[in-house]
């Protein structure tokens, strides 16, 4: 080796993916046997373009902010591309990252490219990218942008942990002419199979939810929360209270439509049935140990909806054990304080994804109106903190597994961190994927 590429391979200020490039420039893959296991990301057959440079990845994601389960979707993935391909460059196309998302996503990813959603700066990025990447959602929900990308570009594509309902024809020809569908259900994967998804098994798998890797924090806003409200690391558990149907109409302060009404309207008639084994839980946990319980939120709707449904019908000596979050909040507070708990129950899914992304146990309850999301708790082991709240025997179950986890909090760790065992498995086998299809996306 030269003189000057031993001065290039030994530069201490080279990021990951120059270090990569340089390697291959001096020649060195070959010599050292350098390989991933998990992402192939120098391999002999490639060398030619990882010389040039990595994949360009057009991130499809961040579909809403008034939800913070919503808003996870996106640093998850793009925490996980990081990690698993550090060399590829990523533009995110989002649909909304308003509200404080934005700040917070540059802060944790400085050479995030957020793409102008003019119909230039589009075309812009279609040129640019390599590979498109359609996030974590409850749905595909960007078909048509993704479908646009297929016929404008002819590029490679690929769809990274959805749920899936039933899918019409232009779903399902989308989904066909992937390189790879993730879903983040097996109910989802296997309804997709059975109504007309003929892509070859290796390439549908159960894929984690982009939100399983989300590493956000903001510590001294949780801890200064914490302090005011008398609340000590691993000594409190978090419970999340929720609509049947979410009301946007309360979220975005504006009068209900004719439908909306009827929603509103039954909700009304299901949040005592759907509250009141949560309330019975809070009791046991109160009564019979030394825990507190904080009712906090995932959506806006559900600071008010936790008082009224929640703390304001508790028995008058579990209240003061009681404390109640009266205002909503950013991902990395809400996730800071997650860390500090002992745990959390209740009807939200991505609150829950977010603990046992960090080893705090969580027990989602679920309905129907939820899609089949919450049925990813079967897929990585924690069917036991799986409930139905349309089936009295599943709600009854509720207060007794809520109990366990604040009287053995070892127990439910270890639990949750096998759990995390198999996420993080399936993460490095659908990120190692989406590194191959990415690199063979990029021009010779």
């Amino acid at each position: 080796m030269t003189p000057a590429a031993n001065t290039t391979v030994n530069k201490r200020m080279l990021n990951r993916r120059n270090f990569l490039e340089a390697l291959v420039a001096a020649g060195l893959v070959s010599q050292l046997g350098w390989r991933s296991a998990d992402t192939d990301e120098i391999a002999p057959s490639r060398a030619g373009a990882a010389a040039k440079r990595g994949p360009r990845i057009l991130l499809r994601s961040s579909w809403q902010t008034v939800n913070i389960g919503d808003v996870a979707h996106t640093p998850g993935v793009l925490a996980l591309i990081e990690e698993h391909i550090p060399d590829a460059e990523v533009q995110l196309w989002p649909s909304s990252i308003a509200d404080g998302v934005e700040e917070m996503l540059r802060a944790r990813f400085p050479n995030l490219t957020v793409i102008d959603r003019t119909a230039a700066g589009i075309r812009a990025a279609f040129a640019y990218n390599d590979f498109l990447l359609h996030g974590s959602g409850p749905y595909l929900v960007a078909a048509d942008d993704v479908a646009r990308w297929r016929a404008e570009t002819g590029k490679p594509y690929g769809v990274y942990g959805i749920t899936l309902g039933d899918p019409d024809q232009k779903t399902l020809d989308i989904l066909n002419d992937a390189k790879f569908v993730f879903f983040r259900d097996t109910v989802s994967m296997n309804n997709a199979l059975d109504k007309g998804l003929n892509q070859p098994v290796p390439t549908v798998r159960f894929g984690p939810d982009g939100a399983f890797a989300t590493d956000l924090a903001d510590t001294p806003a949780a801890d200064a929360f914490l302090r005011a409200n008398g609340l000590e690391t691993g000594t409190f558990l978090c419970c999340i209270p929720r609509y049947r149907v979410t009301p946007y109409w309360e979220i975005y302060n504006r009068e209900p439509t004719e439908s909306e009404k009827a929603s509103d309207a039954y909700n009304q008639r299901m949040k005592e049935q759907d509250h009141a084994p949560l309330r019975a839980a809070i009791t046991a946990v109160v009564r019979q140990t030394d825990m507190k319980i904080l009712i906090c939120p995932e959506d806006r709707s559900q600071v008010r909806l936790g008082k009224e449904i929640l703390l304001d019908k508790l028995p008058a000596d579990v209240k003061p054990q009681v404390v109640w979050r009266d205002s909503f909040w950013s991902l990395d507070e809400a996730r800071s304080t997650y860390l500090r708990s002992a745990g959390l129950f209740g009807h939200e899914m991505h609150s829950p994804i977010m603990c046992v992304g960090s080893e705090i146990p969580a027990v989602v309850c679920r309905w129907r109106q939820q899609t089949t999301k919450g049925f990813m708790w079967r897929d990585i082991g924690l069917g036991d903190w799986l409930f139905d709240m349309d089936d009295e025997g599943s709600r009854a179950g509720i207060a007794p597994a809520v109990l366990a986890i604040a009287k053995n909090p070892a127990a439910a760790k270890a639990k949750t961190q096998a759990a995390l065992a198999y996420v993080r498995q399936r993460q490095r086998a659908t990120m190692a994927k989406v590194a191959k299809e990415a690199r063979l996306g990029i021009p010779a």
